[in-house]
């Protein structure tokens, strides 16, 4: 399962996305433009010293990440996304899960493009919530999404006994911009 997040704008939400990747051993995936600077200290601060563990790529758009993103199951992509939207869809609690999919989500303003929900309208996903509240905090989103869709999946979470055992290499001081790569195709 892959995380991906189109155009985000807020350095925490992605910063927290990062730590949940880290977390579940996920990639994280995020396609430009982004609302901030990968050497942003509040994206740094959000993810703290867990960069390490992140795998973390950056497209310059949405085709370039679907690109990367086909090559990794023989699922079709089409197949494997999961496009997050505050309006339509199937509920998350409704949805069916594959290990190999694609949980997409939008930026924290403007949501996915509007042309990649009317591609794919059968693949949109939302989180029920009453009609007064416009939308959910992204980084809620992405947590609740991933976990459910984890599970739903049968997906095995990882083994925790509530102990903490630091990475090796988080006195580094390593910055989203050290662990980030560009993801093209060679």
């Amino acid at each position: 399962m892959e995380l991906v997040l189109v155009q985000p704008e807020i350095p925490h939400n992605s910063g927290c996305a990062a730590r949940l990747a880290a977390a579940l051993g996920l990639k994280l995936q995020l396609v430009e433009p982004l609302g901030f600077s990968l050497e942003d200290r509040y994206l740094k601060r959000a993810g703290l010293d867990y960069w390490p563990a992140v795998e973390l790529v950056v497209h310059a758009d949405w085709d370039s990440a679907a690109r990367v993103l086909a090559l990794g199951s023989p699922r079709p992509l089409a197949e494997r996304l999961r496009l997050f939207s505050a309006r339509g869809g199937r509920s998350l609690f409704a949805t069916g899960f594959q290990p190999d999919d694609v949980l997409v989500f939008g930026s924290e303003t403007r949501g996915l493009p509007p042309e990649l929900l009317a591609q794919h309208p059968e693949q949109r996903v939302y989180i029920p919530i009453r009609p007064c509240v416009r939308s959910l905090n992204l980084a809620n989103v992405v947590a609740l999404a991933t976990y459910t869709a984890l599970v739903r999946a049968g997906v095995p979470l990882p083994e925790n006994d509530g102990s903490y055992a630091p990475d090796a290499r988080r006195d580094q001081d390593v910055r989203p911009a050290d662990v980030a790569r560009r993801g093209v195709l060679r």
